[in-house]
């Protein structure tokens, strides 16, 4: 049982000093202007080897381009871009965070998120204004 516990903790310590050492900046991912002005817009933070994530990877695809000129549909990987992660105050992954036009967060949900339920909020936020 001791030895299990010293590796649960060396594992611990392993992580923090990751996180710790990490660069503050994330990677060298290009800045991005979000939510997107004057945009309704969906941003979905993640990552690409979260299952989850995967699943809605098709959806944000077929999402991109039903609403292609009218809402922004946005993909970040958090851990390629840990400062846009932080920026949003990403506790888990995935979350979605939908924006109005004005930029204004409305609503934040956490976990597997359907077609069917992005689309009733991003058409409520478009039929908005």
């Amino acid at each position: 049982m001791k030895t299990y516990q010293r590796m649960i903790q060396g594992i611990l310590a392993l992580l923090l000093a990751c996180l710790i050492l990490a660069p503050a900046t994330g990677s060298a991912v290009p800045p991005r202007e979000l939510p997107v002005k004057d945009t309704v817009t969906m941003v979905d933070l993640g990552a690409k080897t979260c299952v989850p994530c995967k699943m809605m990877e098709p959806i944000l695809k077929e999402l991109t381009a039903e609403y292609q000129g009218r809402a922004a549909i946005v993909f970040i990987d958090v851990w390629e871009d840990r400062a846009l992660g932080r920026q949003f105050g990403v506790q888990a992954i995935p979350t979605q965070i939908f924006f109005d036009r004005h930029g204004k967060e409305v609503y934040r949900h956490v976990g597997f998120f359907s077609k069917q339920d992005i689309k009733k909020w991003v058409d409520m936020l478009l039929e908005r204004t």
